[in-house]
Formats: C-alpha cells, sequence, structure tokens
C-alpha cells in the first residue's frame, strides 16, 4: 500500500491504489466521484480537507493553491474551475508544472497569506478574494467568484480592505481599494 493511501484513505488518485480504468469504472458504478484531480467515495461526505488534498499531485510542496481553485477548496464555489491556479509558496524555486490544467506563477507567496489544509498549501480567504478582485479588474471580467466568495463570508471585504491598505505596492491596488469600498456601502445601505 502506498505512502498516499495511508496517508488518504477517502481519496483515489490514478494509478497510486487503482488503474484509471479501475477509478473510471468505479464511478460509472456510483462507487466513487470525482473530487478535483481524485476520487472519494461517493458516500464521503466532501470537506475542505479532502478539496485540499485532491492537489497534493499537483501541488507538491512548493506551490500553493490560490484564485478560483482556492475559493474552491474553501468552499465559497461548488465546483473546481477547469483551469487550477498555483503560485509558489516560499523562497526556493519550483519547477514549472507543464500541464494545461494548471495557470502557475512564480510569484513567492508570504507566509501569512498561504494555511496548510491537509499538507496542501491554499491561499488565505482574504488573500483569495483580493486575489480575485484584482484578477476581474485586470481581465475586467464578471466577478461571479467575487460575489461568491463575499456571499459566503462577508467579512471577508472589511479584511480584503484592510490586507489592500497594509500591503506594500501591488497591481490594481487602487482599483481594488475602491472595489471593496463600493462592496461595504451596498452593505451598509
Amino acid at each position: 500500500m502506498s505512502q498516499t493511501a495511508l496517508m488518504w484513505p477517502f481519496l483515489y488518485f490514478a494509478d497510486d491504489r487503482l488503474s484509471t480504468a479501475e477509478l473510471t469504472a468505479a464511478r460509472l458504478d456510483g462507487d466513487l466521484v470525482e473530487i478535483g484531480d481524485a476520487f472519494m467515495p461517493a458516500d464521503a461526505v466532501e470537506t475542505r480537507e479532502l478539496r485540499a488534498a485532491s492537489f497534493r499531485s499537483v501541488a507538491g510542496p512548493h506551490r500553493a493553491v490560490t484564485h478560483v481553485s482556492a475559493a474552491w477548496v474553501h468552499g465559497a464555489v461548488p465546483e473546481p474551475p477547469l483551469v487550477h491556479s498555483l503560485q509558489r509558496a516560499g523562497r526556493r524555486r519550483a519547477t514549472f508544472p507543464v500541464d494545461a490544467r494548471i495557470r502557475f506563477r512564480d510569484v513567492a507567496l508570504p507566509a501569512e497569506d498561504v494555511a496548510l489544509i491537509s499538507g496542501v498549501a491554499v491561499t488565505t480567504p482574504v488573500r483569495t478574494l483580493v486575489d480575485l478582485v484584482r484578477e476581474s479588474i485586470a481581465d475586467a471580467s464578471p466577478g461571479h467568484v467575487v460575489d461568491a466568495m463575499t456571499a459566503w463570508r462577508p467579512d471577508l471585504v472589511e479584511a480584503a480592505l484592510t490586507w489592500l491598505e497594509r500591503a506594500g505596492p501591488v497591481h490594481h491596488k487602487r482599483a481594488a481599494v475602491a472595489e471593496f469600498r463600493r462592496r461595504q456601502e451596498e452593505v451598509t445601505r
């Protein structure tokens, strides 16, 4: 039995304890369901710990789960994104994952912006929200994930504003502060 099986009896990774064909057959039979890049028993409760652990094979020890992927781990959005976001967690450079399902940023995250969940580094809810707002501003994209996160935990708006005010220079800081202030005003009306 592999080390992964001993650590995560409720998670099945391809070619760990079962082959991809066996996992797919178990899923078709209704015994397993997909959770990120892994499978879990159909009758198990999907927790943030299991969602985070499903990233063990792609995140490794030197990468953190970020953006929409982190929002999914935290439980703010119901489905994982098609393309996962990872970022360097720590000073040590990690090898760049070459995978069409991964968007990787090789910029180190500060330790205070990362939480370990099931041994996988994940950006904190506050940092996740800040990153999502800044990304929606940069891409001029609708903020449906931002809306989901603020509905999930309205207290994050104030915490994110505080994070930005204390942060040094970051891209789209002024616009992000304005967006969080706008959201605060909407709540207080």
